[in-house]
């Protein structure tokens, strides 16, 4: 294409555009999500960056979230995988409804989470009153019921991004491998999880980061008990109170961590939303 040519095509594409108005609120918007992310960033008293090394509370805190975090991440995906690829392979009646309570948590209040989690595992819940009875074992304000809330807020968000990558899998390949005599298991090991395994990255990325910064579901069904149930969330609004200047701290080192899991994520989704000239991202 000729520079004339581009000029023009640029000249069309440019007539094609939103509105002015438009543009001004898209700006807004920006503003609007990063101003606080920047503001955290000026407020944070970087003098004191050693203090969340040197702070024993802050470190069990820390590895706290990281052991209930990664366990709730192996259920996630222990659990949420196979149940991906039956709703999106296994036609049956109900199924609708199935993934609509499935994904149910991404939209429940956190709070309201963590009320639901006692209603079924507490000392007089469905599961929990008979357990106790039997067993003598309790879940609630324990770290078993920090792993149960995590699980039960991250597994939806790996349900829903494997499930979209199982309905884009090539049904061909998988024809083609149970013409040759591939079994079942074959193909689910052989053709479809290697097939999976850019989205599941992608789904245990997001399932950890939402396990790893879960507040309302955990202080409502596990305390904040230090050294027990208190995680990083959970002490972040602890020393909201106590020390504000530790709190931003602490935000800003969760912040970097979001961060992190968007960089690796940025193949998945932001680089699969670029349009056929990806000159026009690169700028």
């Amino acid at each position: 294409m000729s520079r004339r040519d581009r000029e023009g095509a640029g000249r069309r594409d440019a007539g094609l555009g939103p509105p002015r108005g438009v543009a001004v609120l898209a700006a807004l918007a920006v503003v609007l999500i990063v101003l606080p992310l920047v503001g955290l960033v000026l407020r944070a008293p970087w003098s004191r960056l050693a203090d969340l090394a040197l702070d024993p509370a802050i470190r069990t805190a820390l590895r706290l979230s990281l052991t209930a975090s990664l366990v709730a991440l192996g259920l996630s995906v222990l659990l949420g995988v196979p149940l991906a690829v039956v709703l999106a392979r296994v036609p049956f009646r109900g199924r609708r409804i199935v993934r609509a309570l499935v994904l149910l948590p991404m939209v429940l209040p956190p709070v309201v989470g963590g009320v639901a989690l006692l209603a079924a595992y507490g000392r007089r819940g469905v599961v929990g009153g008979p357990l106790a009875a039997l067993t003598g074992v309790t879940i609630p304000f324990s770290t078993a019921a920090v792993v149960l809330a995590a699980t039960f807020v991250a597994l939806p968000f790996l349900v829903v991004t494997v499930e979209g990558g199982v309905r884009q899998l090539d049904r061909g390949l998988e024809e083609a491998a149970a013409t040759l005599g591939a079994s079942r298991w074959t193909l689910l090991r052989r053709v479809v999880l290697p097939g999976l395994a850019p989205t599941l990255a992608a789904g245990a990325a997001l399932a950890w980061a939402r396990a790893l910064g879960e507040f309302g579901a955990t202080i409502t069904f596990a305390g904040n008990l230090p050294g027990r149930t208190q995680t990083l969330p959970l002490l972040v609004a602890l020393e909201l109170e106590r020390d504000p200047d530790l709190a931003f701290l602490l935000s800003l080192a969760m912040l970097g961590i979001s961060v992190a899991v968007l960089a690796l994520l940025r193949d998945r989704w932001l680089g699969g939303w670029r349009g056929g000239d990806a000159s026009v991202d690169d700028a």
